[in-house]
């Protein structure tokens, strides 16, 4: 059983490719699992916030999670299921019927249309964990999360939770850090995948679930691998990232395009997998025609990511 400890490193999201009438292509997905698993990331998971974890059907959901079980547990690949979702009664039956694929983790938001407060995130953590028997949790709680958790709030929750052994969370300034590293020994701690350098070097993060690994996921790994060996390069190469995320992504951001779109379009610029950039209806998706100039640029500003 996975434990806090040894929840670290760079772990890849499985991002959906949308097909023209809007449904999800099961042969590409496949393909880019199989991509995943090839860049031997430290893990990979499903059903994030660019997993489009709010847009799809149940059954749906049962068919990527079946397929992402199999692939991985033939290859050895650890992997974390995404049964979050606004609903929290949908969130526990996700679980209940992928319990049997044993995931080595279940990821999951607070109730996210109601704000839980501090007692009604207990209720639902403690029904989660029953729900998951003995598989381990984890809290996604990135920047839009509807109510972002204080260190202070996680600290609470590892108290009342030992079941939760990781948190997906935004990073912050050095006095957040410093927060957060009472409890960097009692659970593991990802951070944005752009900050993970930062993360390493203020000896708090333990990993990314990564925005990185969605523009190259073996680029990302030797990312990571870097930082372990040589802090001060690795930190060199966030530099490079944060210039071509201000180039490259930043405006599309401003101009308001969601997450899942930034981080599909990041996929395709990396050229890594058959993708695409389509999002399901009705959100709008970064164009095609992008792509091209954004990987001229990427390959100039990060030549690390790309073997060059």
């Amino acid at each position: 059983m996975l434990t806090a400890k040894e929840l670290r490193g760079n772990w890849g999201t499985v991002l959906l490719p949308v097909n023209a009438d809007d449904s999800f292509d099961y042969g590409r997905l496949s393909a880019e699992i199989d991509c995943l698993i090839a860049a031997k990331l430290d893990g990979i998971y499903t059903n994030g916030t660019a997993g489009e974890l709010h847009n799809q059907t149940e059954e749906e959901f049962d068919k990527i999670q079946s397929i992402v079980a199999d692939k991985c547990h033939n290859s050895g690949m650890l992997f974390q299921i995404g049964a979050s979702h606004p609903s929290p009664v949908i969130s526990l039956k996700r679980i209940e019927r992928t319990v049997a694929l044993k995931p080595d983790a279940f990821q999951v938001i607070l109730p996210d249309w109601i704000m839980a407060n501090s007692d009604e995130q207990i209720i639902f953590l403690k029904r989660v964990v029953e729900a998951a028997r003995n598989i381990p949790i984890i809290l996604y709680n990135p920047p839009h999360a509807k109510r972002v958790l204080t260190p202070d709030d996680y600290g609470n929750l590892i108290k009342q939770i030992p079941q939760l052994i990781g948190i997906k969370v935004a990073d912050g300034d050095k006095q957040w850090y410093e927060a957060m590293r009472l409890y960097s020994t009692q659970i593991a701690i990802f951070i944005p995948g752009h900050f993970l350098a930062t993360g390493i070097k203020y000896k708090v993060a333990s990993g990314a679930y990564s925005n990185i690994a969605c523009l190259s996921p073996s680029g990302s790994q030797r990312w990571w691998q870097l930082m372990q060996s040589d802090l001060d390069k690795a930190m060199l190469i966030q530099d490079s990232i944060l210039e071509f995320f201000k180039k490259c992504i930043l405006p599309y951001k401003e101009a308001g395009y969601s997450n899942p779109a930034l981080d599909k379009f990041l996929a395709a610029v990396g050229g890594w997998s058959d993708i695409g950039t389509r999002l399901r209806w009705p959100y709008k998706w970064i164009p095609d025609k992008d792509v091209l100039p954004a990987r001229k640029k990427a390959r100039k500003y990060l030549p690390e990511f790309f073997g060059l």
